[in-house]
């Protein structure tokens, strides 16, 4: 079986899923983040759509979350450990 990948904005939206599981709905992540993602080498393309646009993979996606976290909520003014 094939493993699901998602689109820049889908993966926007998982992000922010987790996020705000982490910060009781405070931190929101952007498509545009994801675009940074890419361009810091947090998060690689695992393939690309039918218009040749990125498309990335679950593990990688959650990976690079992970990575970006306690900066990103540091900036809305969420301390973590």
């Amino acid at each position: 079986m094939a493993e699901q990948l998602y689109n820049g904005t889908e993966a926007a939206q998982l992000a922010t899923k987790w996020r705000r599981l982490l910060t009781a709905d405070a931190a929101a992540v952007t498509r545009s983040a994801i675009c940074k993602w890419v361009e810091r080498g947090h998060l690689a393309p695992a393939g690309l759509d039918e218009r040749n646009r990125p498309l990335y993979a679950l593990k990688d996606l959650a990976r690079a979350e992970r990575a970006t976290r306690s900066r990103a909520l540091r900036r809305v003014g969420i301390n973590t450990p």
